[in-house]
């Protein structure tokens, strides 16, 4: 059934918002408590701006673990997709300002001291009650921060990359210390630590609520297990799900599942995939790529077997759409969302599938069938990336030629990281708002 789009980014807006107002609320401890004319001296100066970096470093660690928590009304007014950005670029500014804070605390106490920084150093960490820890924090998000960057992050196991991720929980418990036993605005008892305090309490509920308390709640109510494992190609499956009151269950097409299979040698580990069909009330179906040792150990799953799945997640769906119309560009196995997608899109949406060979081509019966009852147009498009006819096609001039009005129309993209980045700046000058273009992300 054709879903009614969800108009109007105005929750995400409220809670930006909200975000800056706590940002610039977090450096008023250090303006109400700092008296006029106090900076007189460099080392004065330099003390200070370590203090309001620091102030801002503990607000953006707890901004970046709430987006962390999966919290089920972040998902719903933000998405995934929109959380992982966020997520990725107060990252990047918080491990800038943690590193800022420190260094302009030891220069500035070092020649507050008259002593060197590596004596410095030393004095920090032998005199000063949970300071170790402090720095233990601080060379933990450095190394998450080395793991994020894209190159490295693709070169990493993902099983491996995803525990190193985890360790941003430690970032919190080891940092707080420090803050509450020598921070300058904090270490005193009022209400400006007592609303800290109210804050990590609040950041940390939250954390419980949607890693623990909303997980729960869900499988106990749906109860997945594996029903079927069907073979798609020599190197795709199809895992088919049932379980409890599936007709209750709010998904829609494109969104995705963290899934954990609760048999030997996979029940370690929880891996992302979207579903590959709509809600239909009896089971539900995710698509895989087998790329790895966990996705190729799925091909042997027995039926019953148990299934954690924590989701839905992501605002990769048709509810988000802007305009009545959509054109959806998938490469290889990123046709799964869109695949769901299809059918709670209005009639009249575009298809082009990349794949580098017709065996590459997956669920190609359901797309033409889908073809007919929807009213889509589907266009594949088979070769590499260096052959002239796919690279004519994914071109402003080719994708205007293809689809006149792709202006006007949503754009949903999902496939390798270089289709993406080639199909973004091709639809940008073909006139595509930036708006309009929908990434599927499976970050967090």
């Amino acid at each position: 059934p054709q879903v009614p789009a969800r108009r109007g980014p105005g929750g995400r807006r409220l809670l930006a918002v909200l975000l800056l107002v706590g940002l610039l609320a977090s450096v008023l401890p250090w303006w109400w408590g700092t008296p006029a004319g106090s900076l007189r001296s460099t080392a004065a100066t330099v003390t200070a701006a370590g203090r309001i970096t620091g102030l801002i470093a503990g607000y953006l660690l707890l901004v970046q673990v709430l987006m962390m928590s999966r919290l089920p009304v972040l998902e719903r007014w933000i998405g995934g997709e929109q959380i992982a950005r966020w997520h990725r670029d107060v990252g990047a500014t918080l491990l800038v300002t943690v590193l800022a804070h420190m260094s302009l605390i030891l220069v500035g106490y070092a020649d507050l001291r008259n002593q060197s920084i590596i004596a410095e150093v030393g004095t920090l960490l032998g005199d000063y009650q949970d300071m170790l820890s402090a720095f233990v924090a601080t060379g933990i998000m450095m190394l998450v921060g080395f793991s994020s960057i894209r190159a490295i992050r693709r070169a990493l196991p993902y099983e491996l990359w995803h525990l190193l991720h985890r360790s941003s929980y430690l970032i919190l418990l080891l940092g707080y210390g420090h803050q509450f036993t020598h921070g300058a605005q904090l270490y005193k008892p009022g209400p400006v630590r007592t609303g800290w305090i109210a804050l990590y309490l609040l950041v940390v509920a939250a954390l419980l609520w949607g890693r623990v308390i909303a997980p729960l709640v869900f499988n106990l109510r749906y109860r997945l297990r594996v029903a079927d494992v069907v073979a798609e190609s020599t190197d795709t499956i199809s895992i088919y799900l049932t379980g409890e009151r599936l007709g209750r269950l709010e998904m829609l097409g494109g969104q995705f599942f963290r899934w954990r299979f609760l048999t030997r040698g996979c029940w370690w580990q929880s891996h992302p995939f979207s579903v590959s069909a709509a809600a239909n009330g009896r089971w539900l179906r995710l698509t895989v790529k087998v790329v790895g040792t966990h996705t190729a150990d799925l091909r042997d799953l027995e039926p019953g077997t148990r299934v954690w799945a924590v989701g839905p997640s992501g605002t990769f769906t048709a509810a988000h759409r802007l305009r009545e119309r959509a054109l959806l560009i998938a490469g290889g196995s990123g046709i799964t969302p869109i695949r769901a997608m299809l059918e709670e899109l209005p009639p009249g949406a575009a298809l082009i599938y990349r794949a580098r060979t017709p065996a590459d081509v997956l669920l190609s019966r359901e797309l033409d069938w889908l073809a007919q009852e929807r009213d889509t147009s589907v266009w594949y498009v088979i070769g590499s990336r260096d052959d002239p006819g796919p690279r004519q096609l994914i071109s402003p001039d080719g994708l205007r030629q293809l689809v006149p009005d792709v202006a006007r129309r949503d754009v949903y993209l999902c496939g390798p990281p270089g289709l993406v980045e080639q199909s973004v700046r091709a639809l940008r000058r073909a006139g595509v708002p930036r708006r309009q273009i929908h990434l599927a992300t499976f970050e967090l």
